[in-house]
């Protein structure tokens, strides 16, 4: 065999080398736990009626972009340019539309309960997206099975760790594991697969606002320390949603472009 033809042999079985490394590195580390702190969100804001306002009231960008992607791209899902990948653009925009419902069930009087239909949806939205861009990426892959599957992997992400909290202390490595698989492979599958550089710039771009989220997420009490007016975890729903905003944004501009894939 060439040496060209060895090489990208290797690229594409990058992707799936880089997932089972991931399961095993978690397997071999151990349950991975949720903060004891968890639930203590520095927002106190009271607005509109609403406790902890902020953190609700921030969830309502999600529900404006699904709505946004489900106008714009539901009626023209054969379109060749959202065919290949629309099962899982389609779970996508469920996990995105019902994150806005669930967080902000959830942000209104935090707890366990409540948090699973907060990660619900998220998994949901991170499972699709994964099925999207790699029946895209790669041709005869059928992306209604992918978002099937990965649509079970992430209710039972969710639920496995709602039952181990709940026997003795909670795992998050498969939520983990759902959440990180989309910011590696969907570059990585764009890269070796070439797809149109547009798709490559603007979903980077939706994955960097995703990475910038979840670390507002992490300094929630100290952005709000410093800043004085939001808090680190209202700002991550608003870069999260800045971030789907833009992969939507990518989707319509896709359908109204001559020529783009």
């Amino acid at each position: 065999m060439p040496r060209i033809e060895i090489m990208k042999a290797s690229l594409r079985s990058l992707p799936l080398a880089i997932t089972l490394a991931a399961c095993f590195l978690l397997v071999v580390h151990g349950p991975i736990l949720q903060l004891a702190h968890y639930h203590e969100f520095a927002d106190r804001s009271f607005l509109l009626g609403l406790p902890h306002g902020a953190d609700v009231l921030s969830n309502l960008g999600f529900a404006l972009v699904g709505g946004w992607g489900w106008l714009k791209l539901a009626p023209v899902r054969s379109h060749p340019a959202l065919r290949a990948g629309w099962p899982g653009y389609r779970l996508f925009l469920l996990g995105l539309t019902l994150t806005a419902l669930g967080s902000s069930f959830y942000h209104w009087a935090p707890d366990n309960a409540r948090l699973v239909w907060d990660r619900l949806p998220i998994a949901l939205a991170c499972a699709g997206l994964l099925a999207a861009v790699r029946a895209e990426t790669r041709p005869g892959i059928e992306a209604g099975r992918d978002a099937a599957l990965l649509a079970v992997f992430a209710i039972a992400s969710v639920a496995w760790w709602y039952a181990t909290e709940l026997w003795v202390k909670g795992d998050l490595r498969p939520y983990l594991l759902l959440q990180g698989l989309p910011l590696v492979l969907v570059p990585l599958w764009q890269a070796i697969y070439r797809a149109p550089r547009l798709d490559r710039v603007w979903f980077g771009v939706a994955l960097l606002l995703y990475v910038f989220a979840k670390g507002a997420e992490v300094f929630d009490h100290e952005l709000l320390a410093a800043l004085g007016w939001i808090s680190g975890h209202t700002l991550k729903h608003l870069l999260a949603t800045g971030a789907a905003a833009v992969l939507v944004g990518r989707l319509v501009q896709r359908i109204s472009m001559d020529g783009e894939p």
